[in-house]
């Protein structure tokens, strides 16, 4: 190694450019500056290796090579250690680093990339305790299965927290959206509104991330329905829900229908049954259509626009789901383009920005940066925190 080196500096006294040296030799400039500067410090014995360490450690990372890896980097910035490995062996014909160790120096050098992290899915805190009909409604999908002729099919399912009434138990052959709003529009006009709507944190009724929102979740808050998730992994805060699935199961037969619309004459029995039939201890063993009655709000044709408070100001999101603010922009939601959303005054350079009831975050504009709720709830805490 050390005559290489030697080699980069003759080549540099003959004439040529220190980038043409770099790119001859696959290392960094930076590599060529150092090692010019050691000689002219301490003379040619400044080209060896200072490093105390031992030169057989199983973890150690010859200087050629970390130039090498250096040097590939700056060519492919956004490749990973894999790639560069593979693109070391093209050019080299002795073995080189694995993928791990270039992966390591990388990091010693400062030039990984970190892994941008996906947004987690969050609940939405605190959740109601329905004591009467339509205050609490769950929903859900059953685990799918298929029939014998081979559709897919995937019940879902609505209920009444209060009274345990079953009120949509439809076998669909998909969760997409467009499947799924037909059925709840007729269980909508047929049953009312509810005043919650609880669901957990899967498509179509949420999206990853601290919104969280989908186009599904932002027609339920359009109609006035306020959205509750449980949190990530918990679902006993949906209890009464599962523990109605349970019984679906095995009230069903074990081998499934012959054709999708058989399937459904036994989810709709079953329903009969669940509703009018059996008896529910947590219910005096009453069953749920003595004490379910239909909503007092019903639903609505046409939505109406959200009488937002006085002195709030009013900005519609665009395309990609970002929304503009005195110049600025910041992403919110996909769920929300098109979607009017109002900035309520919280303080200096500070905003509060809502889409109908649902508060999405906090935009500060000194920082010019969007936080969302549990990221400001953080930031509150910090501010808070004694110095050390």
């Amino acid at each position: 190694m050390e005559w290489e080196r030697e080699q980069w500096i003759r080549e540099y006294q003959d004439g040529e450019t220190i980038a043409e040296i770099a790119r001859r030799h696959d290392i960094s400039r930076k590599s060529v500056h150092k090692w010019m500067e050691r000689l002219e410090e301490w003379g040619w014995e400044g080209l060896r290796d200072l490093s105390r360490a031992p030169l057989q450690h199983p973890r150690a990372v010859g200087e050629i090579w970390r130039e090498r890896i250096a040097a590939v980097r700056q060519e492919h910035p956004r490749w990973g250690a894999r790639k560069l490995e593979w693109l070391l062996q093209r050019r080299y014909a002795n073995p080189v680093p694995s993928a791990s160790t270039i992966g390591r120096v990388l990091s010693e050098l400062g030039l990984s990339r970190g892994r941008r992290r996906r947004p987690r899915a969050q609940g939405t805190g605190e959740l109601y305790e329905a004591q009467q009909s339509n205050e609490v409604w769950n929903i859900d999908f059953k685990g799918w299965w298929r029939t014998r002729d081979g559709q897919r099919c995937e019940p879902l399912t609505v209920t009444d927290q209060a009274t345990r009434y079953l009120l949509c138990c439809q076998g669909l052959g998909t969760t997409r959206t467009e499947v799924v709003r037909p059925v709840l529009e007729r269980v909508f006009r047929e049953y009312g509104l509810p005043e919650r709507l609880r669901s957990d944190n899967g498509a179509p009724f949420a999206s990853s991330g601290e919104c969280g929102l989908t186009e599904l979740s932002v027609w339920w808050i359009e109609l006035g329905i306020q959205w509750e998730r449980i949190q990530p992994g918990r679902p006993q805060q949906n209890g009464r829900h599962e523990r109605m699935h349970r019984t679906l199961k095995e009230a069903l037969p074990e081998s499934p229908a012959s054709t999708l619309r058989q399937q459904q004459r036994r989810l709709d029995a079953f329903r009969q049954e669940y509703n009018r039939e059996r008896p529910h201890e947590a219910l005096g063993q009453r069953v749920p259509a003595e004490l379910y009655r239909p909503a007092a709000r019903s639903y609505p044709e046409k939505i109406e626009p959200f009488p937002y408070a006085p002195g709030w100001e009013l900005r519609k999101v665009g395309d990609g789901g970002q929304a503009r603010w005195k110049g600025e922009r910041f992403f919110v939601s996909h769920a929300l383009e098109g979607k009017w959303l109002a900035w309520e005054p919280a303080g200096e350079q500070l905003w509060k920005v809502w889409f109908h009831h649902c508060w999405l975050g906090m935009w500060d504009a000194q920082r010019g940066k969007f936080f969302r709720p549990y990221s400001w709830a953080r930031q509150v805490d910090q501010s808070r925190s004694p110095s050390p």
